[in-house]
């Protein structure tokens, strides 16, 4: 029916609330802020997904 209803707008502004909360575990690991808001991308997140679970933390040893 066209147009998008409060409860569209509720839900996305509720998804983005809680990628907030992701940003400090991706600020730790080095990366920026920005790279919540792009995991949203449907390819694009599994990609920086796939990077971040292989990326060096700052705080692991080095071998």
């Amino acid at each position: 029916m066209g147009g998008l209803s409060i409860w569209h707008w509720s839900i996305v502004s509720l998804l983005l609330l809680l990628n907030l909360i992701y940003i400090p575990a991706v600020r730790k690991a080095g990366f920026s802020g920005w790279w919540v808001v792009l995991s949203m991308v449907p390819i694009v997140g599994l990609v920086l997904l796939w990077m971040f679970a292989f990326a060096r933390w700052p705080a692991q040893p080095e071998r």
